[in-house]
């Protein structure tokens, strides 16, 4: 018997705090048309760390909202996957602390580092388990705190990202045609300084003499970005869809990683898909990495947008740098 993966549970959560694009012209040489303008964000979420936000606690909340719309508990998950470049600690991963939290007692977990592209390199990876037979149920999150990367000098970035999380969860079906029906997954190391954060990891320790703070920090090169993330997140959904025999015009809904409103507006252009067939809240939430294509297939199918049967698209890029695409049918 063939085995396949069927998405039954989303959920989301976010920080308390929001931060306004006003409130950045405070310290840093900027205003809220200037924001509105160039990314199309107008608030995001910011996490209280005295207050015990962090991305653990970010992912629990998600995936308890995941385990409730699946009516399941985490004594049924057999597998809990993170993406992430925030955890919470290096040990435990924050999957480790997610097994725990949710009483998921025969789950193993981990966490995986690949920038936006983690919740669909994690859907992927959970995927193959399932079809192998290996795993029953599993619970994929995207989950960052980004605002304890940001350098809040830098106008060009600190204003860019948000924390937030999205979970999903996945169990065996012998049904194909209401899965994962595909996904591709992508990478290219030679174009990784076009974003990434130079310090902090194991080849500059913050205890080196060399080690700079504002390098433990998001670094961009916001027009190369532009320009490979259009380009990649087009082609990796053309890809996906030619694998199945499909076009754009077969999708029913397109959800695309939510980095910048000029961005978006160019995938939709190409791929000629109207508004009332995507989800953007990049407005609210501003680039939350891993955790945007949760978060809009949580919100998206919460309200109604999409809905059983239909066939969705995600696409996404990131930092190193990584992209993307995925086509589910609900």
């Amino acid at each position: 018997m063939s085995f396949f993966s069927q998405l039954i549970g989303t959920g989301s959560a976010f920080p308390e705090k929001v931060m306004t694009n006003a409130d950045f012209e405070s310290f840093v040489e900027t205003s809220d048309e200037w924001i509105r303008t160039r990314t199309g964000i107008h608030t995001r979420h910011i996490a209280d760390i005295r207050k015990g936000e962090s991305t653990s606690s970010l992912a629990i909340a998600a995936a308890k909202k995941a385990l409730e719309m699946a009516k399941l508990s985490g004594k049924d998950l057999d597998l809990i996957v993170v993406g992430t470049v925030t955890p919470d600690s290096v040990m435990p991963t924050t999957g480790n602390l997610l097994q725990a939290a949710l009483g998921a007692e025969r789950a193993f977990s981990f966490d995986l580092q690949a920038a936006c592209s983690g919740f669909l390199y994690g859907l992927s990876i959970a995927d193959q388990f399932i079809r192998t037979g290996a795993v029953q149920t599993a619970l994929v999150i995207g989950a960052e705190t980004l605002s304890t990367l940001i350098n809040w000098q830098d106008r060009g970035t600190c204003v860019l990202f948000g924390d937030g999380a999205g979970a999903a969860i996945l169990t065996r079906t012998s049904d194909p045609e209401h899965s994962i029906l595909g996904t591709r997954l992508y990478s290219d190391g030679t174009k990784g300084d076009i974003l990434k954060i130079p310090h902090g990891g194991a080849k500059v320790p913050h205890y080196l003499p060399e080690y700079r703070h504002k390098d433990h920090s998001i670094h961009m090169q916001g027009s190369e970005v532009f320009k490979l993330a259009v380009r990649n997140m087009i082609d990796a959904s053309m890809a996906v869809l030619a694998d199945h025999h499909l076009t754009p015009e077969d999708v029913d809904f397109f959800l695309f990683h939510q980095a910048n409103v000029r961005i978006l507006e160019m995938c939709m252009k190409t791929l000629k898909v109207p508004r009332e067939k995507t989800w953007i809240n990049l407005d609210r939430y501003g680039n939350t990495s891993a955790a945007t294509l949760p978060v809009c297939l949580d919100e998206a199918w919460r309200q109604g947008a999409i809905k059983a049967g239909d066939r969705v698209l995600m696409a996404t890029f990131g930092g190193g740098v990584t992209w993307a695409s995925g086509l589910i049918r609900l």
